[in-house]
């Protein structure tokens, strides 16, 4: 199958290319001539050793020129890439079971790893049953003809915040039509330079911010994620040239705790165009700080793409594209009964009153395009009219047909060409808002409550960061439950917080409240993996774990 996403490795543009962000605080460029000659030579090395066109290669690789040249020249090869994170947030054993898990499902015919990486790669497949040893890149002495590819263009696993990671198929239809959604919401235009520090093993960062703008030959400046976390104002400087970027909302309100208005003197932010906000309900009290720090520099706030998407549809669902500020609404928690109307208490556009809007507050994420059709439904599968909660269900070129080997997930399911999301949403205005997932949430008396809205209102009761509190819905035979874990060893709070739970979810709601260092498990796309921790709690397994009574 031919693919136009392939197509620059036959005609690079010379004067084109990828900016890679250095440990010393500077760039190294190559173009896209460079990349795509390296790209064929090792395209050969892997026909060498035996990839055919169909074939699954998995690849365990840090962020670099030689990650960028493997992934495209898996795809010269004509094989399916399967990206597997760098051991960020887990330990040695974690990790090596998250990699032999997605290795079992994945049955590569070759793993490809760093030097650095490759111990960690040949214990995951071991573990997964594999033979063999990891492979390390190298290049042929010739470059290879770009091959014809099988129907499948990426696995894409899922991070594992609900369950096991899973792969999704996508299809090299799938990739090409959200590709060029992605390109048309954004106003993607020739010359456009898109920066971004996201991990490409997740999909808003492979797709949206990598493969889309080398697809099209626009330059690229690449940062790892540990580069952002250590000097946010370097991504900001991107957009002295760049003009497009993604990113959760976290990373927005990390930029205005961390970035001083004296790190960006003299510069010009006002050809920033796009800064999508996605991967997580978005809060417009992290939107508004960020705009009252970089508006004396030029940055607008209808530069702000709210967005909502996932694997399973291969990224991109809608985004707002309106030339303006993003609206926030705060629905009353008591309407929140699937298939009843969503009662709104107060929307403002984004502005000085969304400073402090956290908890029970959501910006809409766009209406969606013709070929990319949402709509809401009930509990029985029935659509609803616009107000009305349910669930999100997407369909269009962009729905990917399921996920690999047969797996299959607890929320979200592939029906009749359709994504159900196992997301809860409704439309209000025409815009789509996104509550969160069904599976991260409760029903009390009827209605849900959202453990991402707990973990806000809880951060803001008990004084500790939000990245420091994880909700995690407990189930139990004939009662509810909600388990509390907080990276402290301070108490003291708790009287209050367990207060504002009794408030908010009732006196029927068992709560768990478990204190310590180290409690917090993350996937490796930093989803935190709520299901693990408290199986953990529950088998002893959680060392420095203290239950408050």
């Amino acid at each position: 199958m031919a693919s136009a996403l392939r197509d620059w490795l036959d005609k690079p543009n010379t004067g084109r290319g990828v900016h890679l962000a250095a440990d010393d605080g500077g760039w190294e460029f190559r173009g896209y001539g460079e990349l795509a000659s390296a790209a064929r030579r090792t395209a050969g090395a892997l026909i060498e050793e035996g990839v055919r066109p169909g074939d699954v290669v998995c690849l365990v690789l840090p962020t670099d020129f030689t990650c960028i040249e493997t992934y495209f020249a898996v795809w010269a090869a004509g094989a399916t890439v399967c990206l597997i994170t760098p051991p960020l947030f887990q330990d040695g054993d974690d990790y090596v079971a998250h990699v032999a898990a997605i290795l079992s499902q994945a049955e590569p015919v070759l793993v490809v790893a760093s030097e650095d990486l490759s111990d960690y790669a040949g214990r995951a497949m071991a573990q997964a049953g594999l033979q063999g040893e990891p492979w390390l890149p190298r290049q042929a002495a010739t470059e290879a003809p770009v091959q014809p590819a099988g129907e499948l263009a990426l696995l894409q696993f899922t991070s594992g915040s609900s369950g096991a990671p899973r792969g999704v198929m996508v299809t090299w239809d799938n990739l090409e039509a959200n590709c060029e959604l992605i390109a048309r919401s954004a106003g993607f235009e020739e010359g456009d330079v898109v920066a971004s520090w996201l991990p490409l093993y997740h999909d808003m960062g492979l797709i949206g911010c990598f493969i889309t703008p080398i697809a099209r030959q626009g330059a690229l400046r690449l940062m790892r994620p540990d580069h952002f976390i250590r000097d946010p104002a370097r991504w900001i400087r991107c957009f002295a040239d760049a003009q497009h970027t993604a990113a959760p909302p976290f990373a927005y309100a990390y930029c205005a705790r961390r970035v001083k208005p004296e790190q960006l003197v003299g510069l010009d932010l006002s050809g920033w165009k796009m800064a999508l906000i996605g991967a997580e309900p978005i809060d417009p009290h992290s939107l508004e700080v960020f705009a009252e720090l970089l508006e004396p520099f030029g940055f607008s706030r209808t530069a702000f793409r709210p967005a909502y998407g996932m694997a399973e549809t291969t990224l991109l669902v809608t985004m707002d594209k309106e030339l303006r500020d993003p609206v926030a609404v705060r629905p009353d928690p008591e309407s929140l009964s699937f298939g009843k109307p969503v009662r709104i208490l107060e929307q403002h556009s984004l502005g000085a009153q969304s400073l402090g809007a956290k908890a029970g507050w959501i910006v809409g994420c766009g209406t969606p395009e013709e070929d990319v059709p949402v709509r809401i439904v009930d509990d029985g599968g029935r659509e609803v009219p616009e107000g009305v909660l349910g669930e999100i269900v997407v369909g269009g070129a962009s729905a990917c047909p399921g996920y690999y080997a047969g797996a299959e997930a607890k929320s979200t399911r592939f029906i009749d060409g359709e994504v159900h999301t196992g997301d809860a949403g409704f439309f209000h205005e025409g815009q789509l808002f996104v509550l969160g997932r069904m599976g991260d949430s409760i029903k009390v008396r009827g209605r849900s409550v959202y453990v991402e809205d707990l973990e806000s209102k809880i951060a803001e009761v008990s004084g500790l960061g939000k990245g420091r509190i994880v909700v995690v819905g407990v189930p139990g035979a004939g009662q509810k439950g909600l388990a509390l874990f907080a990276e402290t060893l301070d108490d003291a709070w708790v009287p209050e917080v367990r207060e504002t739970l009794r408030r908010r979810v009732g006196e029927d709601v068992e709560v768990t409240i478990v204190v310590g260092t180290g409690l917090i498990q993350r996937t490796s796309s930093g989803k935190p993996r709520r299901r693990y921790m408290w199986e953990r709690l529950k088998d002893g397994k959680m060392d420095g774990a203290r239950v408050v009574d």
